[in-house]
């Protein structure tokens, strides 16, 4: 198999239509499953758009309450309610690889497993790290299903710079999971 991959000259969301692109190439290609992290719902909001019509599982990842700020959701209500009228699955939940152990650094300082395993992840970028986090997540939450190839996509900070071919599997069975392609991504 022979893949082009997009390579950005800049982290960031100037490269999220493009993204977009690629994925809707790859759901025309027949990829069913699609996830996409979303800080405050605007690239899921691109994504479904995009994606109109099409028979496609869409799920979009949000950061879990209470990320920005005691009890804030970035994500707010109006948009949640317009992705769920276009079909779009919703995840808000804890970030793979800050839960429990994140509040172990904060107090105790030291570094855990998982911090490990979330910056490994970074040396590809940090949408790599990003796209595995919201497909284990997703999976987790029964929203995509375990096994079989699905398209992630996320990014550095707002917006897309990074899309993975992937196979989920739920968190306990994290290395498992197999990044099959990256078809976009920052240098």
């Amino acid at each position: 198999m022979i893949r082009q991959v997009e390579y950005f000259e800049k982290p960031g969301k100037e490269n999220t239509r493009r993204c977009v692109e690629i994925v809707s190439d790859l759901v025309n290609e027949g990829f069913s499953h699609v996830v996409v992290a979303t800080t405050g719902g605007q690239t899921a909001l691109a994504v479904s758009e995009y994606l109109q019509g099409k028979d496609v599982n869409i799920v979009a990842v949000t950061h879990n309450i209470g990320y920005a700020g005691p009890n804030q959701d970035e994500c707010p209500l109006e948009v949640r309610q317009e992705l769920t009228n276009r079909g779009v699955k919703i995840f808000t939940g804890t970030i793979l690889s800050r839960g429990i152990e994140a509040a172990l650094m904060k107090k105790h300082q030291g570094v855990y497993p998982a911090y490990i395993v979330a910056q490994s992840l970074r040396l590809f970028c940090q949408g790599i790290k990003v796209c595995v986090e919201c497909a284990v997540e997703a999976c987790d939450a029964g929203l995509i299903p375990e096994g079989p190839d699905i398209v992630a996509m996320a990014g550095t900070g707002r917006g897309a710079d990074t899309v993975a071919v992937l196979v989920a599997h739920p968190s306990d069975r994290f290395f498992d999971v197999k990044i099959k392609q990256i078809l976009a991504k920052p240098l």
